[in-house]
């Protein structure tokens, strides 16, 4: 819920309009607090699974975590998702040396029939001067991304294997990608978020990571990276890792900040 530089502002979104509540809804019965939080891929699959095409499983999203600290390691542990008969463990790891955070997120099939699924981790940050991804050197996308909401990105533009775009107050819209390494830059505050290359099928069309962004009067963007899918039967389990660096504005530009963390 919280991702700062020790003098630094939050660079996670929350809606502050729910501090102090245990609960509170959207209109499509949506708890969003905000955050950093994982559900289970891909999404159309959720109406079979969970008898609900959204909001999102309870069991990964709208119910309380366990927390305890390890031998210096924070664990997260969800309680069972009664669908997909999955435990959800989130280590959360800072570095001794550098603002570095690293989760591991594991899927950890409890009961319940085999289920073909994949781990999916949600960013929601606040709002933006602009956002970028690496693309691959040889994108299988047509134009480098796939649209999946809304109309085209504001602002969306490809120089080299850099996409950026900003976020429109006024409509929702979101991207897909086969980039593994994504870029928040803020007004002092930059945010590299970066997950592994791995082989293996991808959820929606084969997308690695996706970037949405809010209308108001919620401005945040959500930076979602995506591990491959696996059929899970009881006893087995998948695991996904993001790590988040924060460092400081050093460049005149989002463009050039951007180039700096790709290094291209």
């Amino acid at each position: 819920m919280d991702l700062r530089l020790v003098d630094g502002d939050n660079v996670l979104w929350e809606d502050a309009s729910l501090d102090g509540a245990r609960t509170g809804t959207d209109a499509e019965g949506w708890s969003n607090y905000g955050g950093d939080k994982v559900w289970p891929s891909p999404q159309d699959q959720w109406e079979t699974v969970a008898a609900r095409a959204w909001p999102p499983p309870e069991g990964f999203d709208a119910r309380p975590y366990t927390c305890n600290e390890q031998n210096g390691e924070l664990v997260l542990r969800s309680e069972l998702d009664p669908q997909y008969g999955i435990q959800t463990e989130r280590r959360l790891v800072l570095a001794a040396d550098r603002p570095v955070l690293t989760i591991t997120t594991t899927f950890r099939k409890v009961a319940g029939q085999p289920v073909r699924t994949g781990i999916w981790v949600i960013t929601q940050l606040r709002d933006p001067l602009r956002v970028f991804a690496l693309l691959p050197e040889h994108p299988r996308l047509p134009g480098g991304y796939l649209q999946q909401l809304g109309p085209a990105p504001r602002e969306l533009s490809i120089q080299g294997r850099v996409l950026g775009l900003a976020r429109d107050p006024g409509e929702k819209s979101k991207i897909g990608l086969e980039a593994m390494s994504l870029l928040w830059v803020g007004a002092g505050t930059v945010l590299h978020i970066d997950a592994p290359e791995r082989a293996g099928d991808y959820p929606d069309g084969g997308c690695h990571s996706e970037i949405y962004t809010n209308s108001d009067p919620l401005p945040y963007v959500e930076l979602e990276t995506l591990g491959p899918l696996t059929t899970l039967e009881s006893g087995q389990e998948t695991t996904w890792t993001n790590s988040y660096t924060l460092s400081r504005r050093s460049a005149t530009t989002p463009a050039e900040e951007a180039r700096r963390a790709f290094g291209c």
